[in-house]
């Protein structure tokens, strides 16, 4: 691990959400001195560690910890990138619907993947529902022009495969706190949103979304906001129809 100055963000980020360093080790599961260690030596927590104190703040760990910068800034990105659907680590997945304390909300055409990689899935969005926990899916109806056109875009049966997303969830259709609705919208990035976090897969004209750059954004003191891609949510559920 390495050393070096104050952990200035750290220190801030604690003092804004009235954490003292007991505390927060308290809910890490570290000693005091490992705490201090992080804020006032600059000493780097492990991946582990730093997710839990990214959970605890409301932070996207990169802010505290930089693993990537842009190119000559010297500063941490607020926006870790991912240049395809095969390089986003597992456990962003299950820790974005985990992570959740207010909502969750889908936006995708299809969104095969999230449902069909973890059979885990279904039973942790039925889990957050019962915890209080809004959990909205928007998908694209299968029936309508949009679908249509981004499936000859990309040359495969895109509406064969909202279909076989839609079967996928049905076992949550009935379920308390869940609601699933059919957009016809044209849907330029797939979100995958939970409170200050999100997931986005941007589209290109021709290109496979699983070939397209994904994005994990983290609301931050003075970093990306997420209001874009909620509203964007938003104004597609209003419009959106019930399935079933």
């Amino acid at each position: 691990m390495m050393i070096g100055a104050r952990n200035t963000k750290l220190e801030g980020a604690m003092h804004g959400r009235g954490i003292t360093p007991a505390r927060l080790a308290e809910v890490v599961g570290v000693d005091l001195k490992t705490v201090e260690r992080w804020v006032f030596t600059g000493r780097v927590p492990r991946v582990d560690n730093q997710w839990a104190v990214a959970h605890a703040l409301g932070v996207e760990p990169s802010y505290f910890w930089a693993t990537t910068s842009e190119p000559g800034s010297g500063s941490p990105a607020s926006i870790t990138i991912y240049p395809h659907r095969g390089a986003v680590p597992v456990d962003l997945w299950d820790g974005f619907v985990r992570r959740a304390t207010a909502s969750v909300r889908v936006l995708v055409y299809a969104g095969l993947p999230f449902f069909e990689n973890d059979p885990g899935v279904l039973a942790r969005l039925r889990e957050q529902a019962d915890a209080g926990i809004a959990v909205r899916l928007a998908f694209g109806d299968p029936d309508c022009p949009a679908v249509q056109l981004r499936g000859e875009e990309e040359g495969i049966d895109m509406a064969a495969r909202v279909r076989n997303a839609l079967h996928l969830v049905e076992p949550l259709l009935d379920h308390p706190g869940v609601e699933v609705r059919l957009h016809e919208t044209t849907l330029y990035a797939s979100q995958y949103l939970a409170d200050d976090e999100g997931l986005v897969n941007h589209h290109m004209l021709g290109v496979p979304a699983a070939r397209s750059v994904w994005m994990h954004l983290r609301r931050t003191p003075d970093g990306f906001r997420l209001d874009d891609y909620g509203d964007c949510f938003e104004r597609v559920w209003a419009d959106a129809h019930a399935y079933r």
